[in-house]
């Protein structure tokens, strides 16, 4: 049986001229440590080729991406090899603003903490209940037009929403930011990736490694609630990981990158050594069977 095609090459941010290393990294845990261990972990990423790195204003109150602009400011021309994607719209307590006063402040906040005069991938946090996406366009589409920000994009947005921001913008939206993993595997079932394939959407998977619950031992396992099925799957990731010689974690982000979305699952690991061996998920080889395999045991049954 043939294997799944993995490509190394760079993966278009939908239809712009943005392109991706087929796996980005995630800066929500990025804060709290100092600009030589900031830097370590950034010129690992970059060293594996890895270009896009995806924040949040929120991501440490702010201080991510402070953090990530302090070190562009001692190292500017690191600039010039990569993509730099940001969010906006949470705001805690609130919880959710896409009010043009917000977005266009929050905008703004985020360019000044990078220390960039122009943001490649902009994204919607979360949808905002309040706000129309007649306006919230209007405001995207203004900060585009202003060189702030290159391209746009939606987080955890369903099917709907995003068809009704996409329907009063004068361009396409680049990106999808669903949280999927082979753990967390909705986005197959609930029209995202459909909709992605069908306008032609890059889909960036945020949790790829099922917020931790991938990497779990036993004794973790053990007591999780829905360890019936978190069990046998991570014994099949690991029995799979082992014919190869890869981690589980390879495994799990190279069920992710077969799919012809063209999926780019976001990691989010601290540890430089990690950052290195997420690249190895390219390498592994995975057949149709194997595929639906995972599936099947993350979600507990067959398929029809």
């Amino acid at each position: 049986m043939p294997f799944l095609s993995l490509p190394g090459s760079p993966r278009p941010l939908g239809g712009s001229n943005l392109h991706a290393f087929p796996i980005a990294y995630g800066c929500w845990r990025f804060a709290g440590t100092d600009v030589q261990a900031a830097r370590a972990k950034i010129d690992a990423a970059l060293e594996c080729g890895i270009n896009l790195f995806d924040h949040a204003d929120i991501y440490g109150d702010g201080e991510a991406e402070s953090l990530f602009g302090r070190v562009l400011a001692e190292a500017p021309s690191l600039r010039e090899r990569m993509l730099i994607a940001t969010k906006g719209g949470i705001v805690i307590g609130v919880p959710y603003d896409s009010s043009p006063e917000h977005i266009e402040a929050a905008c703004e906040a985020s360019l000044r903490r990078l220390g960039v005069e122009t943001i490649d991938l902009y994204q919607i946090h979360r949808p905002d209940f309040l706000g129309h996406p007649a306006r919230v366009a209007e405001t995207l589409a203004r900060l585009r037009e202003r060189g702030r920000i290159r391209e746009v994009g939606v987080s955890n947005y369903s099917p709907s929403q995003f068809a009704a921001l996409q329907a009063h913008l004068p361009f396409p939206i680049a990106t999808r930011q669903p949280e999927m993993s082979c753990w967390r595997t909705a986005p197959l079932r609930d029209g995202t990736l459909d909709q992605c394939m069908q306008y032609g959407q890059t889909p960036l998977a945020w949790s790829p490694m099922g917020g931790g619950l991938l990497g779990l031992g036993p004794t973790g396992a053990a007591v999780h609630p829905h360890r019936a099925r978190l069990i046998p799957l991570l014994q099949l990731l690991e029995r799979l990981a082992g014919e190869q010689g890869v981690s589980r974690g390879a495994v799990a982000l190279a069920w992710l990158l077969a799919h012809p979305a063209g999926i780019i699952p976001i990691i989010g690991t601290q540890r430089v050594e990690r950052i290195r061996e997420s690249v190895s998920a390219l390498g592994v080889e995975l057949t149709r069977f194997r595929w639906n395999e995972i599936l099947q045991t993350a979600e507990g049954r067959r398929l029809p």
